[in-house]
């Protein structure tokens, strides 16, 4: 069995890992990339994936979605994370084959579950902005979404609690009024939050092994790594990177990975706590609730973090075996 996905993404390193993961396994039939601003501009996240599916004959659409917030003043791209062109020191060229499918992605999100009902699982692994907007044009399409899997928020477990501000995860607080609306609707929501992510490395030994390994798509992620290696190294002191993005993969792979908590979601929008996502789980009855009566959601809280590398490893040796 396939899990049929379309891949929300702000095409930056660690996107190109969970792409290429998706690609890369069997298990998954990767319908289309959306892009959406966050690590890069929306500009270069189109141009990006439009480089990526030229590169290895993807048969994914691509199609570009929102440049902005939907409220917020955007912050900008993540150069100090992903660099200039959002693929660290790999430059990618300035002209690609092949174009954008010419809906938005808003629309083309609304389309494909439209077009085939209880079939498709939306991966969000940057802003949410485009599949809140989906919900805001046709709220009916939370009845036709097999699942959303996010890369996305910290909830406080194994002392995981933000990355951009102190308690805010990057992708939640580019956009933290798109990220209430996705969390609090009434579709199936897993959260793979910074309690897992930064619970799995990828050590530099790794990287070098995957690049010895796996061909031409190994020598690919370790040129695009160097650049968040040096990052992790100079501004967090770890000799690796945490394993974000790919995380939201893996789950859709094999979700005996995770660990899951239930509980309603809200987000924080504004203030010093911009961007915070809170889960309510104790189930107790509260005289003021702004939890009550939103949906239940779930919550990645432990993760297999040596069995997840493997898979990573394994999928992307075989993939890059089959390019051959």
């Amino acid at each position: 069995m396939t899990t049929k996905i379309i891949l929300d993404t702000d095409p930056g390193i660690d996107d190109v890992f969970a792409i290429l993961l998706a690609e890369a396994h069997p298990e998954i039939e990767l319908k289309a990339i959306t892009t959406v601003y966050g690590n890069v501009t929306i500009e270069n996240a189109t141009h990006n994936a439009l480089y990526l599916k030229q590169k290895y004959q993807l048969s994914a659409d691509i199609v570009t979605g929102a440049s902005k917030p939907i409220i917020r003043p955007s912050v900008g791209p993540t150069v100090v994370v992903h660099g200039e062109g959002g693929f660290g020191d790999f430059s990618v060229p300035s002209e690609v084959v092949g174009k954008a499918d010419p809906r938005p992605a808003y629309q083309y999100i609304i389309d494909s579950v439209r077009a085939e009902p209880g079939e498709i699982t939306l991966v969000a692994i940057g802003p949410l902005t485009n599949l809140a907007l989906a919900l805001q044009a046709d709220p009916s399409i939370v009845n036709l979404v097999k699942e959303v899997v996010i890369m996305g928020g910290a909830f406080g477990e194994n002392d995981h609690r933000g990355n951009v501000t102190p308690f805010a995860e990057a992708n939640i607080h580019d956009d933290p009024h798109a990220a209430d609306i996705v969390l609090t609707a009434a579709w199936p929501v897993v959260v793979i939050g910074l309690d897992v992510t930064e619970q799995s490395f990828f050590t530099r030994d790794y990287l070098d092994q995957l690049r010895d390994d796996a061909g031409e798509v190994g020598q690919f992620i370790w040129d695009v790594s160097r650049y968040y290696l040096r990052f992790y190294s100079e501004k967090v002191g770890l000799e690796g990177c945490h394993v974000h993005d790919p995380s939201a993969i893996a789950y859709v792979i094999n979700p005996q990975l995770f660990t899951l908590r239930e509980g309603p979601i809200r987000v924080v929008t504004d203030g010093v706590a911009e961007g915070m996502t809170i889960q309510k789980f104790d189930g107790r009855v509260y005289l003021h609730d702004e939890w009550l009566n939103k949906t239940s959601q779930k919550v990645g809280v432990a993760v297999k973090d040596t069995e997840l590398l493997a898979l990573y490893r394994n999928s992307i040796i075989d993939y890059a075996a089959r390019l051959k």
